[in-house]
């Protein structure tokens, strides 16, 4: 992109040097040559200036969230592992200079514990429980996560269950209004309700 820059420069400098013995040549040669130039320099300026919510992986790390939530719905904590572990895969690709710095604070502090949740529910396939402790705080997590980047373009919405987390209460995200309890799974499919609709 630096050498197209230049290349442009380069010609644009030879082409004013050489029509210099005509003054009404080279407004002439100004005038159109300016224009591909201003568009050139405006292209990369824009591929530069890029919004840096676009590079950051909030859909992929969503959809393997809410794979992961439905899992534990079924009481399926193999296909939980795996979801845990996409989101492990998929926190590694993130580019941290597609992040703003306003956005950056945020992601930092709950980057490691994504990561850290997200690694012991894919490594307890057989330990449901053990999964759903983990999930608790990683739905908080996933919640900071989409205050920070947004909701991937989906309707999403905020679920709590009152008798989660020793009777102290969970959140957890959802792609159905319809409740799904992903701490109690079959045992107490409808227990809990929407707090908030998140568009």
């Amino acid at each position: 992109m630096t050498n197209l820059i230049l290349s442009i420069a380069i010609a644009t400098a030879s082409l004013t040097s050489c029509n210099n013995n005509n003054a009404t040549d080279t407004k002439q040669t100004e005038v159109k040559n300016d224009t591909p130039v201003t568009s050139a320099v405006q292209k990369v300026a824009d591929t530069t200036v890029t919004p840096t919510t676009a590079t950051f992986p909030v859909k992929e790390i969503l959809a393997s969230y809410l794979q992961l939530k439905n899992a534990l719905t079924k009481d399926n904590g193999k296909e939980a592992a795996t979801a845990g572990n996409a989101i492990v895969a998929t926190l590694a690709t993130v580019d941290m200079k597609s992040i703003s710095a306003a956005q950056m604070k945020s992601y930092m502090d709950i980057a490691d514990d994504l990561k850290e949740n997200a690694e012991h529910i894919g490594a307890n396939a057989g330990k449901l429980d053990h999964q759903r402790e983990h999930f608790v705080m990683l739905s908080k997590d996933i919640t900071d996560l989409i205050k920070t980047f947004g909701n991937g373009g989906q309707t999403l919405y905020k679920d709590f269950c009152p008798m989660a987390n020793d009777g102290k209460g969970a959140v957890w995200i959802s792609e159905m209004k319809e409740i799904k309890n992903p701490y109690f799974g079959k045992a107490m499919a409808t227990c809990g309700s929407v707090k908030e609709t998140i568009q």
